[in-house]
């Protein structure tokens, strides 16, 4: 097969790509077992070996001993001692599909009885106890031998030192070391801290920690071991020969010899158990208290195990499925920045889309120039994309290797992108740039609206990203439109009598223009938006906004954006073009008749879309909404729904709130001296007081009814409780806000520490969590009823 897949067409072709990725293979191995620095994702590890494979099954002249994809691990790094295993230690076949692992199952697995385990993301070990002593810790090196590392596996304090109860005379006891979850970001800034080498992830962590030549050092970073399998068993009793009959019972065994074994192993027994377990430890991956990287199914029957074997590399009554990235490689295209409500400038990656952890992400966060810095990524530069869960994408650093010197670096801004204003620091020291144009900056400005209108404010429907920007910055996309102009594209425009007319630039006139030089490449990207060149192809002029600033979002009528236009990137079945269209954002189209031989006829008007008549109603139901909503919804830096819950609770009003001082503000429950401070200053600014006096007088209501203010009983103070799935009764919202009401705190998180799960229809992974856990589960009316006694039912529901 060649690099994209296909036949190779004969051996030269072949022995050329198997030269050219080989050496990359054998570098990766030796970084990923060494702890050095990835030098490629696992994602593209694992398809380079699989092209090896499929050339040297198409070729088997190239499958000579030397090949990576023939030999497990990587051979001992310098400084270390070899050490042989007394039975070598195998790999895992992978499989990346559903069908390939139900081939596994049902055909070599016979479909029997398979323990289901998650495939843990960190090194492997051998531990050799002799009379129940440990011995030996060695790494798997090639898997014949390994790097002695006895000294720093003792450091481990899961580890064992000595064997407890029946133990055989001698037994290699084979595991991963690893990093918590909970533990690596602690660990990764006291390294920052410390001016020490920070890790790409985890399992890097571990295998560096692993190979610290000074054991002190090994023992100060957080290592942890769990035991999923054995090697050589010598000088059993019958007791214990009887529990090595299976693999269940072997991990029974190394339970009662002290040595720790993974939570999360289950017996299986069917095609829908092992697709079952797939799926849910898909969605619990970044919740489990190590990472993992996919699901390992081993035939139960330790008899069977032997009379299946194994092949040069791998057990074939094993298998590994293995789930869809989290880190993979794209090109980063571009660094911009975007600026957000509080006016922080914040750069990122515009990239080659690509699918990780089951999404396509496009762009990714690079948080500051700092970080831009730090992680060394030159536009241009194939990067790690990191995307675990939920998790905003980010740009984890640089594949160095795959550069080829044409990657340039990127330079922050000195002007806002959005107002021009000169960028800064709030104060000296910061990391964080600033746009300080906080009152009429359009993207601060669109940014706050679209909070407006967020769950967290006032939780109105249609006012979001979209919504705000063609309220606030209906132009944000006009350069773009118009740089795709000057580089060939078109803008489509709708004229006079409702026709839509394509605009292209001839090259010659964009040369006159001093556009393009006379290759066509754009001399100044700047030129293209000078008005005069706008108006010489008739493409209309910038807008005024509907909003210049939120006090006027309370007057917002359907007429007040009557005659607004955006600019849209025009798509084919999905795709993008590069051309644009000038489009109404909130008006329906008007529709024309057009006699023959006769003008044009208005046939339908332009009259008010579904949209902004759904903006305005939801903003005229707003105004009486609860007073904290109103709070967080005035942008107040450090104000958000739990502050402003606690000071509506307490004040009742927004005018008494505002006639406190800040020591009496401060001694509320959930504010503080910093957030009491921010609050009480953000009123001493004129235009921050425009806003308030300007939804007042649009008759908005900055206080809550007595009746609704008088506090609930705190039923569930102290308690964490989790809600997963539709109520009948609640929303999303009004289930957290029952629960907070009450004193309880609303976690969307399950914990040893939750107090109760509650469980709607089409519950998600916490459910599963929880039962794992041994958290009690509740359906509503098993929730009403803690509600109001605070005690967790454990009877019927009530329902």
């Amino acid at each position: 097969m060649g690099h994209n897949g296909e036949v190779t067409e004969n051996f030269g072709d072949a022995r050329e790509r198997w030269n050219e990725i080989a050496p990359l293979v054998s570098s990766a191995q030796r970084a990923y077992h060494s702890g050095d620095e990835p030098i490629v994702t696992d994602e593209h590890y694992d398809r380079l070996v699989r092209e090896l494979r499929r050339l040297e099954a198409e070729h088997p002249e190239l499958a000579v001993d030397s090949s990576p994809a023939q030999s497990v691990g990587a051979p001992a790094a310098a400084g270390f001692e070899n050490v042989a295993h007394l039975e070598r230690l195998y790999s895992l076949q992978d499989v990346f599909t559903l069908d390939d692992l139900k081939e596994w199952y049902e055909g070599t697995a016979g479909a029997a009885r398979c323990t289901a385990e998650v495939k843990i993301d960190g090194l492997a070990v051998n531990l050799r106890y002799v009379g129940g002593e440990l011995v030996v810790g060695a790494t798997r090196g090639d898997g014949v031998t390994g790097e002695d590392v006895t000294a720093n596996v003792r450091t481990i304090s899961s580890v064992p030192q000595s064997l407890r109860g029946d133990f055989p005379d001698v037994v290699e006891i084979r595991g991963e070391v690893f990093i918590p979850l909970a533990k690596f970001d602690s660990f990764n800034a006291r390294q920052r801290a410390a001016g020490l080498k920070e890790f790409a992830n985890p399992r890097n962590a571990a295998a560096g920690s692993l190979r610290q030549k000074d054991p002190k050092v090994a023992a100060e970073r957080p290592l942890d071991f769990i035991a999923h399998g054995a090697g050589r068993i010598d000088g059993t009793s019958s007791a214990v020969d009887e529990k090595l009959a299976s693999q269940k019972g072997l991990y029974e065994l190394f339970q009662e010899w002290g040595v720790p074994v993974s939570p999360y192993v289950r017996l299986v027994s069917s095609w829908d158990d092992v697709e079952g377990f797939v799926r849910e430890y898909a969605d619990l991956r970044s919740d489990l208290i190590h990472g993992i990287d996919g699901a390992v199914f081993k035939i139960d029957s330790r008899a069977e195990q032997e009379d299946l074997g194994a092949t040069s590399r791998v057990p074939r009554w094993a298998v590994a499925y293995k789930y869809p990235p989290e880190e993979v490689e794209t090109r980063l295209l571009d660094i911009k920045v975007q600026v957000g409500r509080t006016g922080r400038v914040t750069p990122f990656a515009v990239m080659k889309p690509v699918t990780v952890a089951g999404s396509t992400v496009a762009q990714a966060t690079l948080h500051n120039p700092s970080e831009v810095a730090r992680k060394g990524v030159l536009i241009g530069d194939v990067v790690v994309v990191r995307k675990a869960g939920d998790v905003i994408p980010e740009v984890l650093g640089p594949v160095s290797a795959l550069r080829d010197g044409s990657e340039r670096e990127w330079t922050m801004p000195s002007a806002c992108p959005s107002c021009g204003t000169e960028l800064a620091p709030a104060k000296d020291g910061d990391v964080d740039i600033r746009c300080p144009n906080a009152r009429s900056c359009p993207a601060q400005l669109a940014e706050r609206v679209a909070y407006i209108g967020s769950r967290a404010a006032l939780d109105v429907e249609a006012l979001g990203e979209e919504t705000s920007l063609w309220l606030t910055d209906p132009e944000r996309r006009r350069p773009d439109a118009l740089m795709a102009f000057a580089e060939g594209r078109k803008l489509y425009i709708e004229g006079e009598g409702g026709r839509t007319r394509a605009v292209c630039a001839p090259t010659e006139k964009l040369r006159e223009l001093g556009v393009v030089d006379h290759d066509g490449a754009i001399i100044d990207s700047e030129h293209i938006v000078a008005p005069d060149v706008q108006r010489s192809f008739g493409i209309p002029a910038p807008q005024t906004p509907a909003l210049s600033s939120e006090a006027g979002l309370f007057e917002l009528v359907p007429e007040s954006v009557q005659d607004v236009w955006i600019w849209q990137e025009v798509r084919v079945k999905g795709e993008p073009t590069g051309d644009f269209r000038r489009v109404r954002a909130a008006w329906t189209k008007p529709k024309w008749r057009r006699p023959q031989g006769k003008p044009a006829e208005l046939a339908s008007p332009s009259k008010p879309g579904k949209m902004i008549e759904l903006v305005v109603a939801e903003l005229q139901a707003a105004r009486t909404k609860e007073l904290w909503r109103k709070i967080v919804a005035l942008s107040i830096r450090h104000v958000g729904p739990t502050a402003a819950k606690a000071i509506a609770s307490s004040f009742g009003s927004l005018s008494a709130a505002r006639e406190a001082s800040v020591e009496e503000m401060a001694q509320i429950d959930g504010v503080g001296r910093v957030i009491a401070q921010s609050f009480l200053d953000w009123f001493d600014v004129p235009w921050h007081t425009e806003i308030v006096e300007a939804w007042e007088a649009a008759g908005v209501v900055f206080a809550d009814e007595a009746a609704e203010r008088q506090e609930l009983p705190q039923t569930l103070k102290g308690m964490t409780v989790v809600a997963t799935g539709a109520l009948a009764g609640y929303t999303r919202d009004s289930v957290k806000e029952a629960i907070e009401a009450r004193g309880g705190k609303a976690a969307g998180s399950v914990s040893k520490k939750t107090a109760a799960v509650v469980v709607g229809a089409n519950p998600g992974s916490k459910a599963a969590k929880a039962e794992a856990l041994g958290v009690p589960t509740l359906d509503e009316g098993q929730f009403e009823e803690l509600l109001r006694t605070g005690e967790i039912p454990t009877g019927p529901s009530q329902t």
